[in-house]
């Protein structure tokens, strides 16, 4: 067999025996040297660092060996952990190591008209929803996860359209001064309850949907269909726990900040 770039379906059997995945090394290291020029001479302290690191990381992690070769054509479970780990985890991690003096340069640069309209939070969270929707079609899953490529695409989906999802919650360009702890907490919560959808699609569904994992050599003795129910639990418990972790985190601070500041605002509309 020769050597891979990324992973993708294969009709071999499984094997805990390592394999090296040298894109996908690459592409991390693309973005680590990335953060490295965008830190460059901003003096921030390590906790943005930490954060970068952290995402990187999951990044990495679910990209590879092992959870990238199982979650490439074997078990739609460890594919479904893979989305989380690649929309969900890593770009919030990603964005929250951006550093400070970075935010300020793009605040002031001729592309913020721009950035505003695309991290909207009506455009960012229509765009993740299309995303995951399109990406856990059978059709389409079928088809690209068949091929490096394909795969590749799938990935590479993801990861930018989480990055667009957690913008107006993280990100401090733009300044959308309407849109408080309130609003992004209900962001949040919409997105909790537009993935019941796909879950009860995969969950409650009577027969396994894609092609690709039921047909794959067996990794257990899981079957097909309760490999795709796992799937879907995951998709619904473990994309809660993240984004109600999220939602948590962004009430206490609220209500430190304003118990601290001895008022209580309600927050008007998004602008």
């Amino acid at each position: 067999m020769g050597l891979q770039w990324w992973c993708s379906a294969q009709a071999v059997p499984w094997s805990w025996s390592w394999r090296p995945y040298p894109g996908v090394w690459l592409f991390v290291l693309a973005l680590a040297v990335a953060f490295v020029l965008l830190a460059r001479g901003a003096g921030e302290a390590g906790r943005p660092r930490g954060w970068a690191i952290a995402g990187l990381l999951t990044l990495w992690l679910a990209l590879d060996w092992p959870i990238g070769a199982l979650g490439g054509g074997y078990l739609s479970s460890v594919h479904m952990l893979q989305y989380l780990l690649i929309a969900l985890l890593a770009p919030a991690l990603l964005l929250l190591g951006v550093p400070d003096s970075t935010w300020d340069r793009l605040g002031g640069s001729r592309v913020l008209p721009v950035l505003r309209l695309l991290t909207h939070p009506l455009v960012t969270l229509a765009v993740f929803q299309v995303v995951l929707v399109w990406t856990h079609l059978p059709a389409v899953v079928d088809n690209l996860m068949a091929t490096q490529s394909g795969s590749f695409l799938i990935d590479l989906l993801w990861l930018t359209a989480g990055l667009l999802f957690w913008w107006p919650v993280i990100a401090a360009v733009p300044d959308r001064e309407r849109f408080g702890p309130p609003l992004k907490m209900g962001y949040l919560f919409l997105a909790t309850v537009l993935n019941t959808l796909p879950y009860a699609f995969l969950t409650f569904g009577e027969t396994p949907f894609y092609g690709i994992f039921e047909l794959a050599p067996p990794v257990g003795r899981i079957s097909a269909r309760q490999d795709q129910q796992v799937a879907g639990l995951l998709m619904k418990v473990g994309g809660g726990i993240i984004l109600w972790t999220a939602i948590t985190v962004l009430w206490f601070r609220w209500y430190n900040r304003d118990a601290a500041a001895g008022d209580n605002p309600v927050a008007p509309p998004i602008s």
